[in-house]
């Protein structure tokens, strides 16, 4: 099963989405990557999914990734003796340590964590910014406040202190029960929440150890003043707008999302754009305009791959959510202004073998008009190097590793076929030429460019260019 686009589809599943009817109608529209997030539902739940998932891998014969979302510290209110309170602009309202329910005055907020980091003039967002809280006065333990948005809150809402580094671990007990339970069940990828520093990607991978790649999930500002050194320590990033825009003015999104997936596609890191993009088909069975000029602007900024969230976990129209997206980028990708765009932001190379040889492959398959572009990988960095360069051909990646091709999944451009190990160079070709007929890639008389490593199996070595033509053997 081939995708005939270049931009990949990550869908999370739920519970409109957890059966094994509806799994496959997601994966035959076309997602490429599923994503389950802990935050809800229950380890037995998301066995059943995975179970489902590796099942539609073993019947289409197309390696299919996991990415488990781990929820990350959330901050939240506590109760109020009614329930919910109305707030006025102007009033004093108190945050405090204390179990008591809360009324019009005051509420916890059981983070000691907070107080220490905030300060007075510290702005404070509740209930994703609907309420906006500013500090006049803190002590240990406790904040008085100003009510500078007012309107109705309601119990455990969540808090967000924008631009504050907060003392928190990014994993919690939780999450690290979680952590335990997707690495045993096989996950390709981790989704590392509420990031704020290079540290905190650093003990996730001290506690991950290779057995699954880590997908940072960008969506603390404090997170931004780190950037290029949490893409260099991350697998894979995922722009996730959704507290971003809570903590940030909301003008200042759109630079940052090209800000970030620039970043990674220097560093050669896949970078997935999330959060709202077609949130109007949880109800609806289409898209606002707006939405789908969303989903374009990603596509032709380069990104490798855009996200459906509550729209495919609990929207009434999951499949035509993923459809939909389908059909948005396959639009952009025959555009034929795109490669424009593309070559606008063309990347600079270092000055490595490695880079010398995948750039040399572009150029050389637009030059012949190659077929496709093959790479022969065993962890997955030479196809990752092929597809930084976002070239005009398809690129076919050959591994040994199901683990890597599951990885590959949702890599920009890239269809990988996990394959026997192979001996001699030749043999690779050979293999190639096979299997890009095989998979509608190329036919008999055509051109393929084939990049590998060698001496085979050995990570990072990019270092032969070969230009086969396909014959009828």
């Amino acid at each position: 099963m081939r995708r005939l686009r270049q931009t990949k589809i990550l869908a999370t599943l739920g519970p409109a989405t957890s059966t094994r009817e509806a799994i496959a109608a997601l994966f035959e529209a076309g997602t490429d990557v599923f994503r389950l997030n802990f935050s809800h539902g229950t380890h037995a739940e998301h066995a059943g999914r995975i179970a489902v998932i590796r099942e539609l891998e073993r019947a289409s014969g197309r390696p299919i990734g996991i990415l488990m979302d781990v929820q990350g510290p959330k901050l939240r209110i506590g109760r109020f003796r009614d329930g919910s309170v109305e707030l006025k602009a102007g009033r004093r309202f108190r945050l405090d340590l204390a179990e008591a329910a809360g009324d019009e005055t005051r509420v916890s907020l059981p983070h000691p964590e907070v107080f220490a980091a905030i300060a007075k003039g510290t702005d404070l967002l509740l209930d994703d910014g609907k309420v906006r809280l500013r500090v006049v006065r803190k002590g240990k333990g406790f904040a008085e406040t100003e009510v500078v948005t007012g309107g109705r809150l309601s119990d455990a809402k969540g808090v967000n202190v924008p631009r504050a580094v907060l003392p928190i671990a990014s994993l919690t007990a939780k999450d690290r029960k979680d952590l335990a339970f997707a690495l045993e069940s096989g996950a390709d990828y981790i989704g590392l929440s509420f990031v704020q520093r290079p540290a905190d990607v650093a003990a996730a991978r001290r506690l991950i150890r290779g057995r699954a790649g880590i997908m940072t999930k960008l969506e603390k500002p404090q997170a931004l003043d780190h950037l290029r050194e949490i893409v260099g320590l991350s697998d894979a990033v995922m722009v996730a707008r959704g507290d971003l825009g809570v903590e940030l003015p909301p003008e200042e999104v759109p630079m940052l999302q090209k800000e970030m997936i620039r970043v990674c596609r220097e560093a050669g890191k896949p970078v997935v754009v999330a959060t709202q993009m077609l949130e109007s088909m949880i109800d609806s069975p289409s898209p606002t305009r707006a939405e789908a000029s969303d989903v374009a602007t990603a596509v032709y900024d380069g990104a490798d791959a855009v996200m459906l969230s509550a729209e495919t976990a609990v929207g009434r129209y999951a499949r035509a959510a993923v459809e939909m997206m389908d059909r948005i980028i396959k639009s952009v990708e025959h555009d034929p202004h795109r490669r424009r765009f593309l070559e606008a932001t063309r990347l600079e190379h270092e000055a490595t073998g490695a880079d010398a040889i995948t750039a040399a492959a572009r150029q050389v398959a637009e030059t012949v008009g190659a077929a496709a572009i093959v790479t022969y990988t065993s962890s997955g960095s030479t196809t990752y190097r092929a597809a930084r360069e976002r070239p005009a051909a398809p690129i076919l990646a050959l591994t040994q590793h199901l683990a890597t091709a599951r990885r590959l999944a949702v890599v920009w451009g890239v269809h990988a076929v996990p394959t026997a190990d192979i001996k001699t160079f030749a043999d690779m070709v050979n293999k190639a030429c096979r299997l890009a007929v095989r998979d509608g890639f190329a036919k008999v008389g055509e051109r393929l460019v084939v990049t590998a490593g060698v001496p085979f199996g050995t990570p990072g070595t990019t270092n032969v260019l070969r230009l086969a033509t396909v014959d009828a053997h």
